[in-house]
């Protein structure tokens, strides 16, 4: 996947190749990461990529001609986003649907936003990661890269490390454990030290769906209780839903 990401700050989204699985997927040509700087295209003398809004307000918007002339700079840009807090929030489906692009181009905000126009007519999603204000679109575009990225083919040393992770199912993940086994008197449950792996699984998927009906309801309340085949983890997830809980669990 060919990854582009407009920006005032490219020193700084280009960080993120030097770390962890990211590193290595770039090293493997599995996923290709290039900040474009957006000031190097501006026309102004002084590099500005901001001006004062029509009709007053207060900060700075983007200005158009730079964003532009960046975003046609690049060769396959792709689908463009604009990280935004008008946008639709990220989740695990729209990661999984990110993933199957070729390319896409991540346009980061700063001050006030951007003009208007270049969302209306260059930029094909916004994204946002939550309801809440950031200095710029920097730090969501590294999160949206990096939530993409791990589940590009090949990057993870295995399939079963992102399907059996958070929200993949539609669940929390479930407790883990590791050394040593009694810590301040604490201990791992016994259930995971007993070797019977088809009661470990079921087990951590007890936990899981109990964890995610205290953590995050809303998910069990859109969980499908049909699509797993063990009748007492059916009926655990819908007593959930109805708000009971099972003490023998």
């Amino acid at each position: 996947m060919d990854i582009n990401i407009l920006t005032t700050f490219p020193s700084f989204t280009d960080s993120i190749k030097d770390y962890s699985m990211i590193k290595r997927g770039v090293e493997a040509g599995i996923v290709s990461i290039n900040s474009v700087d957006i000031r190097a295209f501006s026309n102004d003398p002084n590099q500005r990529t901001d001006d004062y809004p029509y009709g007053g307000g207060n900060g700075m918007l983007m200005c158009c001609q730079p964003i532009y002339d960046a975003l046609q700079s690049i060769e396959n840009p792709g689908t463009v986003i604009y990280m935004s807090p008008h946008g639709k929030t990220i989740n695990q489906e729209v990661l999984n649907e990110l993933s199957k692009l070729p390319a896409m181009t991540i346009l980061c905000g700063h001050y006030e936003g951007v003009d208007r126009r270049i969302i209306d007519n260059y930029v094909n999603l916004e994204l946002s990661v939550g309801d809440y204000v950031l200095t710029g679109g920097e730090l969501p575009a590294m999160m949206l890269i990096d939530g993409v990225s791990r589940l590009l083919p090949g990057l993870l040393k295995s399939e079963d490390s992102y399907i059996e992770e958070s929200f993949y199912h539609g669940l929390l993940e479930h407790p883990q454990y590791t050394r040593p086994y009694d810590f301040n008197g604490f201990k791992v449950p016994d259930i995971l030290l007993s070797g019977n792996h088809k009661l470990v699984d079921k087990y951590n998927l007890m936990e899981s769906i109990k964890l995610t009906k205290r953590l995050r309801p809303d998910l069990i309340d859109e969980l499908d209780a049909d699509k797993f085949e063990d009748k007492e983890i059916r009926n655990f997830i819908i007593k959930m839903k109805e708000g009971g809980y099972d003490e023998r669990y």
